[in-house]
């Protein structure tokens, strides 16, 4: 269901309106419901004008009094229409009645218990939506308190979709970007434009935060952008306290620039929100050179994982920082897929925001990470790329999933479009470098020894696997980890069981993650006796000497043997 509420001045002109049998749709206009069940109904009765007449006097009573004392207000006059959807039921004339007066209490127009509340009728005239026409002046003359009026009726709205097992209606939670206006659309469309000025540089100024490490070096990329101009505000100290934008050529009918501030691009593009987030990144410090590539994947690929769990305040830090990897990511793609990266960009950006505060120290690692890729050349192995987005949707089934959990309708429902864009922008990319992997196909007596690894190191999802047409790929992907010194089965375990769950190939998420562990250095001996030692005592179990061999030398016989 929803409702549209407006205001105004005349009761004479809505009642009306109400009652016009002329207009489209209007038929058998009548009372469902009034303030006191007794209301005149000029929709049954034979002498229809006086009927309206006296239906408004009686509305507008306590306005008539408020105006002899001066209290009256300008717009006394309150109407909410409330429509069902076409996948509803029909609703009776005692559906509507109940449904109306929940509204006039939730609202605040006429409170459950309150002898003092406002007057109001709801006409039916169309068997889909009832009107609620009210006079705002209470019964002791003051003016009812509605504040948020659209919000309480829609929060109301939707518990009665539940009880009345209806159509739920996909609802905002106020943190969405601003739409351009119909005016701002015809502008584009008059200029050639695909996109409107507003929308252009919400997108520029949200890569701009992804680069960025710093709100200086932010502003600085701002200001050394093509066709964009800033303008940096500054306290009396000389702090920078914000920043407006304008597009080159975007001007109004007095031909002045059309500037936006941070904030009206977006929800999280002030100042104070940006420099939050940037002050979460992480300083890049590491004394071994690290691919920041495989950096980000990781990164990424622990996000289900942290949405999954009970800090909402951390969950919410890592959309936010996964909207930066998205919004990054055409800056390193190849041109023929970066339409599609644009696209899931754009479209999980609704899904980076909620009404759940965001703790952004906890996504320190992804967006240093990020900002460290974009400062690379860009891949020429498509593998890097296609590592990266199999984690990406991954992350945002994922994102979907806890969004819907919480009942956050729009951020789910973008969330499900980026999928589609991030699978075919990963189509593309990931058929050349495993179609290369699958090509190197170890010989069948290795196949078969893997074959075995997998069902030991994952049973659950062995079979789908083993199935899957990407199998040689990974069985080659394993096979070189192994000439390497890697414990094959040791990159098996590594891969979160959890996530095959979600996985169109599940043998494809397996051969990133192996070819992404494969470039980490090959663990010492020691290290690699540490560890299993460490989970022996974690299972209550021994370690053999067997088990401890360095695994660059073949085992005893007698070990073999045992």
């Amino acid at each position: 269901m929803i409702a549209k509420i407006t205001g105004g001045k005349d009761t004479a002109n809505l009642i009306r309106y109400l009652y016009d049998t002329k207009k489209k749709g209007h038929t058998d206009p009548h009372l469902v419901a009034s303030w006191d069940g007794f209301a005149p109904d000029p929709g049954r009765t034979n002498d229809v004008d006086a009927t309206k007449q006296a239906l408004v006097a009686d509305l507008d009573l306590h306005v008539r009094q408020a105006e002899r004392l001066g209290r009256a207000p300008e717009k006394h006059v309150w109407h909410c229409s409330i429509r069902a959807t076409k996948a509803d039921r029909h609703l009776s004339d005692d559906d509507w009645a109940d449904i109306a007066h929940r509204i006039v209490a939730a609202t605040g127009i006429a409170p459950d218990g309150d002898p003092d509340g406002c007057r109001w009728v709801a006409v039916r005239h169309a068997p889909d939506h009832i009107h609620i026409a009210a006079t705002t002046v209470r019964a002791d003359l003051r003016t009812a308190r509605h504040w948020n009026d659209f919000l309480t009726a829609d929060r109301e709205l939707a518990a009665v979709e539940k009880e009345y097992g209806l159509f739920q209606v996909i609802r905002g939670d106020r943190t969405a970007a601003k739409r351009p206006t119909r005016a701002e659309q015809e502008k584009a469309k008059r200029a050639g434009q695909a996109r409107t000025a507003r929308e252009h540089l919400r997108t520029t100024v949200r890569t701009a935060v992804a680069a960025a490490t710093s709100t200086e070096e932010f502003v600085h990329l701002l200001e050394h952008t093509d066709g964009i101009l800033v303008d940096i505000k500054h306290f009396p100290s000389g702090d920078v306290r914000g920043y407006t934008v304008a597009l080159d050529g975007d001007v109004n009918a007095q031909q002045e620039l059309i500037w936006y501030s941070g904030s009206e691009l977006s929800p999280d593009l002030s100042l104070l929100k940006i420099r939050k987030r940037l002050e979460a990144t992480e300083p890049q410090h590491s004394p071994r050179r690290v691919n920041p590539w495989h950096q980000a994947t990781a990164a990424a690929e622990r996000i289900p994982h942290h949405l999954g769990g009970d800090d909402d305040a951390a969950a919410q830090a890592h959309l936010a920082a996964f909207g930066e990897a998205l919004d990054a990511l055409p800056m390193r793609a190849p041109q023929e897929i970066r339409p599609q990266l644009w696209q899931a960009a754009e479209a999980f950006e609704r899904a980076t925001r909620s009404r759940v505060q965001a703790e952004h120290q906890h996504a320190r690692a992804l967006r240093s990470a990020v900002r460290a890729m974009v400062r690379e050349p860009a891949p020429k192995d498509g593998a890097l790329l296609a590592m990266l987005l199999d984690a990406a949707i991954l992350a945002v089934i994922a994102a979907a999933r806890w969004h819907q959990l919480r009942r956050h309708d729009h951020q789910v429902a973008a969330a499900q479009q980026t999928l589609i864009h991030l699978q075919a922008a990963y189509g593309q990319t990931a058929t050349a470098p495993l179609t290369v992997l699958a090509q190197r196909r170890p010989p069948q007596q290795t196949v078969e020894r893997h074959i075995l690894l997998i069902r030991q190191a994952m049973p659950v999802h062995a079979e789908q696997v083993v199935r899957d047409p990407a199998f040689d790929a990974l069985t080659a992907a394993l096979a070189t980890a192994e000439k390497a010194g890697h414990d094959p089965k040791q990159l098996l375990q590594a891969t979160d069981q959890r996530a095959l769950n979600d996985a169109r190939s599940p043998a494809r998420v397996v051969t990133w993650r192996v070819e992404r562990l494969s470039t980490r250095p090959v663990p010492s001996d020691r290290a690699r006796v540490a560890r299993m030692r460490s989970a022996a005592r974690r299972q209550g179990t021994s370690v053999s000497p067997a088990a401890v061999a360095p695994a660059s030398q073949p085992q005893p016989p007698q070990a073999r043997r045992r």
